[in-house]
């Protein structure tokens, strides 16, 4: 691979501002990739997926590179050599990359990656958490199979088309695609590329959606006619994989603190072809009251930690921090004391969430079983998905029903 330096220094301003300013690494790549209009597809790619793979090894390559923090634009470049050199990328003769210790990476690689919090570069704290929470042997699997890239699954909208459909199409637009067992609406891309530039993704036949996630909305045991609320949509992946399943029939509730993100589901419902949604933001405990007993189903996807999502967002490695995890716990057992009143007798309710901790998962939901507000409730079942074991992002999802 030969490296080109405009490139490189592109990386290098992503790196800065995922760091040192502390954005969001999706929003910077968006923005460090606006820099330049002809770049192509492979060009975009190198600075998007090196940018990741850095962000995503940082604490290995930062031991390597034995830099401190803040990182100097020099650092920068020292963590950028580490990941060429460990790559086996030749390095340019530039003069930021002079007197790179070639020999000394390796050699503190091979030294460092006999430990695990380095070798899968988590912070101290979180590293001793998720043995304490996993066991060691299956943090250990989980923690590496947490930093592989993530895969692209797409999510047939099966109010449109069929999956088999959907695949001549998108290899009509030359994306090739498989379809994923145990999963009968996904397709995974044997290779990367902006399926959002195509026709297919326009017309509403598909939403990107991680396999694990897609397993969510089945869980719900939804169907059509029924009154089926997601109480926690956001920009509302589930919520359309719910109308899929209602056949567009009944009444779905996607509802939000957030009004922003409720406005994006609407234009995501109107290319999905979704005509039995309609969205409230969640302005107080009213709007939640106005419901109660009324929903024969219910789903709470709850916000939670993210550390089943690790594949596509690593930085949130470096973000997460041990009193944002006790705060959004307390959040965890308002929203299932609350939203849970809005399930009508006999309906039931599903508990979600993108993380792998026990203490945001089963322990919530055993915490609330034995509480005033859920005595009402027996568990029908729950699973944990691991990447480590089903291949793809970590979730918890739990079945209530109402007595």
């Amino acid at each position: 691979m030969r490296l080109h330096r405009n490139l490189v220094f592109a990386v290098i301003d992503a790196l800065h501002l995922i760091f040192n300013e502390n954005e969001y690494a999706d929003k910077v790549i968006e923005k460090v990739l606006r820099y330049d209009t002809r770049w192509g597809a492979r060009d975009r790619g190198f600075i998007a997926e090196t940018t990741y793979d850095i962000v995503r090894w940082k604490r290995l390559y930062e031991a390597i590179a034995e830099v401190p923090r803040p990182y100097s634009r020099a650092s920068l470049f020292r963590l950028f050599s580490v990941w060429c050199v460990l790559k086996g990328i030749p390095l340019p003769s530039w003069k930021q990359l002079e007197g790179t210790p070639e020999r000394r990476i390796k050699g503190r690689f091979d030294e460092l990656s006999k430990i695990r919090k380095y070798r899968e570069s988590f912070p101290d704290w979180l590293d001793t958490l998720g043995e304490k929470a996993l066991g060691a042997a299956l943090w250990t699997k989980e923690s590496k199979a947490l930093n592989r890239q993530a895969e692209v699954v797409l999510r047939t909208n099966t109010l449109k088309t069929s999956t088999s459909t959907l695949q001549s199409a998108l290899a009509q637009e030359d994306i090739e695609t498989v379809e994923l067992k145990n999963h009968p609406n996904a397709i995974k891309l044997t290779e990367r590329k902006n399926v959002f530039a195509t026709q297919a993704f326009k017309d509403g036949l598909f939403e990107v959606q991680d396999a694990s996630s897609q397993l969510v909305a089945p869980f719900l045991e939804v169907a059509p006619g029924q009154r089926v609320v997601d109480a926690c949509a956001g920009a509302g992946g589930k919520t359309l994989h719910l109308a899929a399943l209602m056949k567009n029939k009944g009444q779905l509730i996607a509802m939000d603190i957030y009004q922003s993100k409720l406005k994006k589901l609407k234009i995501r419902a109107r290319r999905n072809g979704v005509h039995n949604m309609e969205t409230r933001v969640i302005e107080n405990r009213k709007t939640i009251k106005k419901l109660t007993h009324k929903a024969d189903r219910v789903l709470l996807d709850a916000p939670c930690s993210g550390l089943g999502v690790l594949r596509r967002n690593p930085d949130s490695k470096w973000k997460l921090q041990p009193d944002f995890l006790n705060r959004i716990k307390g959040v965890q057992q308002d929203i299932l004391k609350n939203y849970s009143k809005m399930v009508k007798p006999g309906g039931k309710m599903v508990y979600a969430t993108c993380s792998i901790l026990p203490e945001e998962n089963t322990e919530q939901v055993q915490a609330f079983l034995k509480s005033e507000d859920g005595k009402h409730f027996d568990m029908v079942k729950e699973q944990n998905l691991y990447a480590s074991k089903h291949g793809f992002d970590g979730f918890y999802m739990a079945l209530l029903q109402k007595e």
